[in-house]
Parts: C-alpha cells; structure tokens; sequence
C-alpha cells in the first residue's frame, strides 16, 4: 500500500480533516487486486526499482526532472528502465528521471504552457487536480509554488506511474489518490484553485460535474477548465452518436459559448476563455512508453480536420472562472 501518512499529516487541523477520516477505507477499497487483476504486476514493478539517495528535482521544467542521472549506475539505470516499461501506458508526461527520458504519449507540458500565464499565481495554495493521470500536472502544480497538491484519478496503473515519482522525490506535498471526483466528500469548500482537466467530456452530466467542481472549491477560489470544444453559437452542442475519435466515453461537446453559458449557469463568475487549440498530432502521439494506437489512428486518414467518424478533430479549450 502506498505510504500517505504525509498527506493525512497535512490535512488536519484544516478543512479537509473530515476527508482524511475516510481516505484510508477509500483507497483500500480502490486498490483491491481482486478489482485490478494486474495491480499486483504493477506493484511487484515499483517494487524492484533500485534504491537511490536523496536526490534534487526540478518541478518547474517541461520534463518534470527528479535526480540527475549521478545517483545510479549503468545497471541500475538498465533495471529502472524494464521496470519502468512494466507500467505501460505511459501517457502523461513527460518525465526526466535519474537522466532517462519517460517520452510520454501527451506532450502535457504544452498545455501547461498554454494555462500557466492566465491562471491565479498557486503560491501557497492548496490546489485539486480532477482527473490527474500520473500526476504530472500536479508536480508542474508544485513547481508553481502550491502548497499542498492532490490529483485524483480511478485508474490504479496511473497511481502506481506516481507512486515511482513520489518515492525518489520525497515528500514534497504532492499527491494522487486513485479515486474520482465522486469520492470526493460533498460541499468540501477546501480547495484554493481545482482543476479539471480532459474530464468533462467524460461525464453524462456535465452540469453536475461543474456543481462538483464548485463544491471543492473555498469561496473566492478559482477553476481551471479544460474539454474538448466544437466550433459554434450558444446554441451549439455535439452529441456523438457512439464514439468520438475512437473513445467510447464521450458525451457533449459544446461550443465555447455554451461552455460560458453552462458555467454562468452554475453560478461561476469571472468566466474567460484563454485558449482554443486543435490538437495536434505533434502533441499527441504513440511513443517508445506508449506504443498503443494514438491521435494520428484517430484522424480521418484523407482529412486530418475530422475525426474517423467524420465528427469535427479534437479541439479544446481552457476557461477559467471563480466562485464568489
């Protein structure tokens, strides 16, 4: 079981003492093999990685860098290497660790990049990452000086891909949790700034979704939305038929103004959109650490500017907005 005494540490005596009270059962629950019949492959993975001393760690470049390549030898690097692939797919990234290059799927770093100027400064700040994948944005979050760092995300493989971060970094109040935003207590009102980021699409109530959102967040706090988008008026909303873009999972798509509107709607103020982007193939991409199909599978061949179903290509944008 992954040690969390630091995060419980933490959270008492502040608004999030009533969560800690329920994360161990949580966590228990989620990280059960008899529900992950590969947990135990991926736990025996993390496992046989080389001991290394304390090491320095740089949160504040594109690849998040923990140790410098000097602290392992040829061997070491060899056997943190095969461990590592063990943990396939890696797809958020990317990662410098101990000088081997983690060449993630995402090229995650550009799109913090493209939110980092426009967002509140995160100093001191607790900060919730919905969705968080491996966690590389939360260590990105750390970088920017947030105090104390919690990503959620169901999937267990993704925790473990953290989990090797967290060992060789050390405490640094960085956390991913392998849950999602529905095991998160309601009306918590604790967090500073939430972000959700390549969520929303996901959900089958996505207004329910932003109320949640809300909910996590202390008055005066700030959200930091991230979904994919289709061109159009207020009025426009895409409802695939079946998937988009190969995934099997995605409901609305809205239009930027609907987004606004939805937002209004559940009572954020403040609302700006500081980005739209067309994903690019550049940006998302099969690699050495993540050899599965990616987005270039999912383009029309003829047409890069629609989908394999014809839909219109991934497109997304972020809009930032408050809670008074």
């Amino acid at each position: 079981m992954i040690d969390y005494s630091g995060l419980y540490q933490r959270m008492a005596n502040t608004p999030l003492a009533g969560w800690a009270q329920q994360l161990s059962g949580q966590i228990e629950k989620r990280l059960d093999p008899k529900r992950y019949g590969d947990l135990p492959k991926w736990q025996a993975a993390v496992a046989a990685m080389p001991e290394a001393p304390p090491v320095s760690c740089d949160f504040s470049r594109g690849a998040v860098r923990i140790g410098d390549g000097g602290e392992l030898d040829d061997k070491q690097r060899e056997t943190l290497t095969r461990q590592l692939k063990q943990l396939h797919p890696w797809r958020k990234g990317p990662f410098e660790l101990f000088g081997i290059h983690i060449d993630t799927e995402w090229h995650s770093d550009w799109k913090w990049d493209r939110l980092k100027d426009h967002i509140s400064p995160l100093a001191g700040r607790t900060v919730l990452d919905v969705g968080c994948g491996n966690g590389y944005h939360c260590w990105r979050m750390k970088g920017a000086g947030a105090e104390l760092v919690i990503g959620v995300d169901p999937t267990p493989l993704f925790t473990l891909q953290y989990e090797v971060m967290h060992r060789y970094a050390g405490e640094q109040g960085v956390y991913v949790l392998p849950l999602g935003i529905d095991d998160v207590p309601e009306k918590l009102e604790a967090f500073d700034t939430v972000f959700s980021m390549g969520v929303l699409y996901h959900r089958r109530s996505p207004l329910d979704h932003l109320l949640q959102l809300r909910d996590c967040l202390a008055p005066g706090g700030e959200l930091v939305l991230e979904t994919l988008v289709v061109e159009g008026d207020e009025h426009t909303c895409l409802f695939p038929e079946d998937r988009y873009a190969r995934m099997g999972n995605v409901w609305f798509l809205p239009s930027v103004l609907m987004l606004e509107r939805w937002l209004r709607r559940c009572r954020f103020t403040n609302i700006r959109t500081v980005d739209v982007t067309t994903t690019s193939t550049d940006e998302q991409r099969a690699t050495d650490w993540m050899t599965f199909q990616s987005l270039a599978d999912f383009l029309d061949p003829d047409d890069h500017r629609k989908s394999i179903e014809g839909y219109p290509a991934p497109r997304r944008a972020i809009i930032i907005a408050q809670k008074d």
